[in-house]
């Protein structure tokens, strides 16, 4: 019998490429903290032996499909797929890394886009989906003898040793974000490597699980100049919510203190030094508001921004999204002067007892709007933003938050919309010439709202929207499809306007031609905690014309899209959503083929029988 443990190969071949921190006398250990577990890793010790798999050019732009190495694991060596582009004779440009989200790959319209911006762009396939365009044979992103992509989902909140994990014991080494970080800390080796590439320009983006790698690339690789996570990156994923304890949160298999202290986002903040900008959606998944302002606060400079789309999940609208390229050109080209984060402060103690958010925006460029929202939900996914009206005295903008309970937390925060000197791009959509960012957010506890003597003042209204101001207080999905259009609005979740015992939803329509509407809720929406999701469906039959049809609906006519049952009654419904057509649970309510223009509403209210 050897007296040398089986794992023994696996742990020495580890030890030389990542060496363990060696506990006096004893047996390697887990480094304890982000400092440790980076700080002998060099992303530019190995050769990339770089090959490039094909070469094209298309209006200006030199595309090339790459592979290079990202590292030796456990013996096996493990290669990279990318896509890299730039335009073709512009000298030394900025180099910008591209970090594609979960269940996405490489992607050739992010690198055609900042091409033709002026950068050279590589996006990594760190996920190892088929690449764009692939043909067969093609070489594809190999990680050898370990698997950081969604094959291995456990990997992404695992600390234990295992086959396809590095270290033969408990460590953060073992868990997915540490390999993909490194791999795309690689993909910054690649750019500086570039002729075409100013080493000292450097940026880092990427969305949703992009947006986590850029928080972790950012904060421990200083050759990074400008980061633009969205949608991820923010931090206590592992700390239950304060104000909704109920929420489960996620467990590490192991440590969880270890956990917190070497893949947290909350402990990468304080490492950060580049300007950040954070994209968001105030109803995101994935990318929690809340928390991602919390984790931001611990950034130890000032120059971050954020810019949260109202009521979305996981998606923007194109005055927040053009907010990257441009955060990214006044650090990597010096072309643009973004706007400071507005002055605000929440006010509890009033006159009358109604709290009162103050807004002061900075006026370096033209301010065309200010929007003031609040809530009183405490799930960041599932809450209702309320629009508040915003009064402007001279340069500062205020608005009175009435509540109906001071025995419900209070949320607030303000979106700032500049004019743009002229229409700037934005990646998959048109064109525009408005910019957004948003204010911190301000939260006030019960205890807050007690202490401070804040008086409930408001009152249920029966009336959800008139829409007198649009769909100020939906979000919409495909808006300019003649077809595929739906308009959802989370209004019913919220207090003021939830649905009772009793009640019908009742509104008025005008449909040019004849035509079926889908109307939709969604019980429990993101809130396991309460239910399971379940979607129900009303479909409506307008006679079309240019007359006004009014329709009323009880919870019995929504029937559930599992085929099972009915809606009971409004009480657990977050989401109202108004559809061309639902193809979801195996049938096709409506129809694919919209007819005429898209439908006119008005007076959505609640009625009492």
């Amino acid at each position: 019998m050897s007296r040398f443990p089986r794992f023994w190969p696996v742990l020495l071949f580890t030890m030389l490429y990542f060496p363990p921190l060696v506990a006096a006398g004893g047996p390697p250990t887990a480094p304890p903290t982000v400092k440790a577990l980076w700080s002998n890793f060099d992303p530019r010790s190995e050769p990339l032996d770089i090959k490039v798999v094909r070469e094209w050019e298309k209006d200006g732009i030199i595309f090339q499909y790459v592979t290079f190495h990202i590292g030796t694991f456990k013996g096996v060596k493990a290669r990279m797929a990318a896509f890299y582009g730039f335009s073709k004779g512009s000298g030394k440009v900025p180099g910008l890394l591209h970090l594609h989200g979960g269940g996405q790959r490489a992607s050739l319209r992010k690198v055609e886009f900042y091409a033709k911006k002026g950068y050279a762009c590589l996006s990594i396939n760190w996920g190892g989906r088929e690449m764009e365009e692939g043909k067969p044979g093609d070489p594809n992103t190999d990680w050898g003898a370990v698997d950081p992509t969604q094959q291995n989902v456990p990997g992404y909140f695992n600390l234990q040793p295992g086959e396809k994990y590095l270290d033969p014991f408990e460590s953060p080494r073992n868990n997915n974000w540490y390999l993909l970080t490194l791999g795309a800390r690689r993909g910054l080796t690649f750019l500086e490597q570039q002729p075409e590439v100013d080493p000292e320009r450097l940026g880092v983006y990427g969305h949703s699980m992009g947006g986590n790698l850029t928080v972790y690339v950012a904060s421990t690789d200083n050759r990074v100049k400008v980061a633009a996570p969205s949608a991820g990156g923010s931090g206590f994923r592992t700390y239950p919510w304060l104000l909704l304890p109920e929420q489960r949160k996620h467990t590490p298999k192991g440590d969880v203190e270890l956990f917190r202290a070497t893949l947290g986002f909350q402990s990468y903040a304080p490492h950060i030094k580049a300007p950040l900008i954070w994209l968001g959606a105030t109803n995101d998944f994935h990318g929690i508001m809340d928390d991602t302002y919390r984790t931001g606060s611990l950034i130890p400079h000032e120059n971050v921004r954020y810019a949260f789309t109202p009521h979305m999940n996981h998606r923007f609208t194109p005055e927040f999204a053009v907010a990257r390229p441009l955060w990214i050109d006044q650090y990597l080209k010096g072309t643009f002067r973004f706007p400071a984060t507005p002055d605000s402060k929440l006010a509890l103690s009033t006159e009358d007892g109604v709290p009162v958010l103050y807004v002061t925006p900075d006026n370096s460029m033209p301010v065309v709007q200010v929007r003031i929202y609040y809530s009183v939900d405490p799930d960041p996914q599932a809450r209702f933003w309320r629009s508040a009206d915003a009064l402007r005295r001279g340069k500062q903008w205020n608005a009175k938050l009435p509540i109906m309970s001071s025995h419900q937390p209070l949320f607030a925060f303000a979106n700032i919309h500049y004019q743009l000197q002229e229409p700037q791009p934005v990646p998959f959509a048109r064109p525009t010439d408005k910019c957004a960012i948003s204010s911190l957010m301000h939260t006030a506890t019960l205890g807050d709202l007690q202490r401070e003597g804040v008086k409930a003042t408001d009152a249920p209204a029966l009336l959800i929207d008139d829409f007198a101001h649009g769909f100020q207080d939906w979000f919409t999905l495909s808006p300019g499809n003649p077809h595929h259009w739906q308009f959802w609005t989370r209004k019913i979740a919220d207090p003021k306007w939830r649905g009772q015992p009793g009640y019908e939803l009742k509104f008025d329509v005008k449909s040019e031609k004849p035509n079926e509407l889908v109307v939709v809720v969604t019980e429990n929406f993101f809130r396991s905690y309460r239910g399971k999701k379940q979607d129900f469906t009303a479909v409506v039959t307008l006679a079309g014309g240019d007359q006004w049809q009014t329709i009323s609906l009880s919870p019995g006519d929504f029937k559930a899209v599992s085929g099972e049952g009915v809606l009971s009654s409004w009480t657990s419904t977050d989401l109202l959503g108004l559809r061309a057509y639902c193809d979801e649970g195996g049938r096709l309510l409506g129809s694919k083929s919209w007819a005429g223009s898209q439908p006119t509403l008005r007076n959505l209210q609640w009625i009492v029988n």
